[in-house]
């Protein structure tokens, strides 16, 4: 299976907002739209679109923050969703902001009750800090 991470350009950007997340987590998460204009406003943010065999299928956008390295958001398609493919897209952008800032920690923040991403989450070494974003996320670190 040939997958990859590329950036989102004119080209692939209508592809990417049609992306939807099934109903049930739509609480938890931003419209693509929402996270692209944030990116927009706030270059910090650097949205990345996640392919599977030359069709998108995700996105995820990470920022850094001073020394701060965030993993703020990541979903995949719901139509691609019950694959595996969110476990293997997480892992592999941990790898890739490994690669980028090594040594730094990767941080995120995650709704208490979205469950099925913390056990994502810890199964692949993210641990609760004691801390909550401005949101109520619960604020979880991988300290590789």
């Amino acid at each position: 299976m040939f997958t990859g991470i590329r950036a989102i350009t004119d080209s692939n950007k209508q592809e990417v907002l049609n992306l939807k997340v099934a109903a049930q987590q739509r609480g938890f998460i931003e419209s693509v739209s929402q996270c692209l204009l944030e990116a927009e406003q706030d270059t910090r943010y650097v949205p990345l679109a996640l392919y599977k065999e030359n069709k998108i299928i995700g996105f995820s956008m990470y920022g850094k923050f001073d020394e701060q390295i965030w993993l703020d958001r990541f979903l995949v398609d719901e139509r691609f969703q019950q694959q595996g493919l969110g476990r293997y897209f997480f892992c592999v952008l941990v790898d890739y902001l490994t690669e980028l800032y090594p040594k730094k920690p990767i941080y995120l923040s995650v709704f208490e009750q979205n469950k099925v991403a913390i056990r994502l989450y810890q199964k692949l070494g993210f641990g609760f800090t004691e801390e909550v974003d401005e949101n109520g996320e619960k604020i979880m670190i991988y300290p590789h």
